[in-house]
């Protein structure tokens, strides 16, 4: 044994060595637990943690600190496959979650804070080296002047300091530029849907016309934003068409449409599983529709073969009528748990259908659950080829075993996207 000056027999230099080697591990693991301590808090800038172990299951995680109701809390943003998602942990669960994947999953992470930056080596053997250095003075001010901004004020693709017309005709704004109280989680509404557009740019042609379609367009604040922030502000030559029912609501939003100029959005009433008027879609929007009429607008953007689809589903009563389980018995008989179950496999099938037809998506969370229960978003891009029917058989069976039969799943065994499949 290196550690001792007398030798030993093996059976017991195995065995001080094995102590040695424990107390070195936990020493080292302290000192990962110590900086961690020191990293989480108000000054940190960001944490990456890279190179891992098993791509296949997750790639990259990002950590940055978040104020929510002025309590700190550390977002988790994990790129898993081509998916993305986030996570919110206090600072105690989160030192937990980083030092298990520097353990078991990455083999690099990177530290930024206003006071210092560290890197974080994970060996073959699991040996953890941390080179920690300190930050000069007059670069911790730079970082702090940064770091606190972005930390402190949440930075909107919206600029919170220039009055925006649409946002004062409908009463997000104020005549001075400032958003009104009543209505500010409208606007961070409004903003976190243009962080979901914004992601999906690469997917859209700069170079031609981009056609969008809102199906359920309503009130419209979410399509003059779109428009607003995809023409206005990055130039992108759009034709924009918003549908709904209320002929009230679309003389209004054509009335507002052409006070600001906005010559490639109009209105029109209509439809949504009747409309026929374009067969020529890059970009369907179904935002809070109602019942089946999410369906039929999922159907409609996979036979235009649509390239981006983003949906915020709403009144999901169809599955709640159709389910039935022995085994869920238990939970069914209550009300209200039944139409949650049921609003989350309307969900979760109509994703697999996507995929099953070509699209890699996503659920994510649209806004927080405190402001309303129907929270979760679609997001589709078609990318990959069609699934053949066989894989999603689980699907299916689940589908059967439930006794759920929904909108969606009649309309393309009906063959109503058969031209596209061929």
């Amino acid at each position: 044994c290196p550690f001792m000056l007398k030798p030993l027999k093996y059976s017991h230099s195995r065995l001080v060595c094995g102590y040695i080697f424990f107390y070195l591990k936990e020493s080292t693991m302290q000192k990962l637990i110590e900086i961690l301590n020191e990293t989480f808090s108000d000054e940190l800038h960001q944490v990456i943690l890279s190179n891992s172990k098993d791509k296949e299951k997750i790639v990259k995680v990002k950590i940055r600190p978040v104020l929510l109701k002025d309590k700190l809390y550390f977002q988790e943003t994990a790129y898993i496959g081509t998916k993305v998602f986030h996570e919110n942990y206090e600072k105690g669960e989160i030192i937990e979650r980083v030092a298990k994947y520097l353990q078991e999953t990455f083999k690099q992470g990177e530290i930024e804070t206003l006071n210092f930056k560290a890197i974080i080596l994970v060996s073959k053997k699991g040996k953890i080296t941390v080179k920690k250095q300190m930050l000069k003075k007059e670069s911790m001010e730079n970082a702090k002047e940064t770091s606190l901004s972005h930390n402190r004020k949440k930075q909107y693709l919206l600029d919170v300091n220039k009055t925006i017309d649409f946002l004062v005709d409908l009463g997000v704004q104020n005549k001075d530029g400032n958003i009104n109280k009543s209505k500010y989680d409208k606007f961070k509404q409004i903003n976190r849907y243009l962080e979901f557009v914004r992601d999906v740019l690469p997917y859209l042609d700069k170079e031609k016309q981009i056609r969008i379609i809102d199906f359920g367009c309503g009130k419209s604040y979410l399509t003059f934003a779109l428009y607003y922030y995809l023409h206005e502000m990055l130039g992108y030559n759009l034709s924009v068409v918003g549908l709904d029912l209320k002929e009230d609501v679309i003389a209004h939003c054509n009335a507002l449409s052409q006070k600001y100029g906005y010559k490639d959005l109009r209105f029109i009433r209509g439809d949504i599983a009747t409309y026929e008027d374009t067969k020529d879609v890059d970009m369907v929007v179904s935002l809070h529709a109602c019942d089946t009429a999410t369906d039929y607008a999922l159907q409609k953007a996979i036979s235009w073969n649509a390239k981006v689809i983003f949906a915020v589903p709403c009144c999901q009563h169809e599955v709640n009528r159709q389910l039935q389980s022995n085994l869920l018995e238990p939970a069914l008989k209550y009300g209200v748990i039944k139409e949650r179950i049921a609003a989350l496999l309307t969900d979760a099938i109509r994703a697999n259908l996507l995929e099953e037809v070509g699209y890699d998506t996503a659920i994510l969370e649209f806004i927080d659950m405190e402001h309303t229960p129907k929270n979760l978003l679609i997001r589709a891009v078609k990318k990959a080829k069609m699934k053949k029917i066989d894989e999603n058989k689980k699907l299916y069976e689940m589908t059967s075993q439930l006794h759920i039969n929904t909108t969606l799943q009649k309309q393309l065994a009906n063959g109503e996207n058969d031209e596209k499949k061929e």
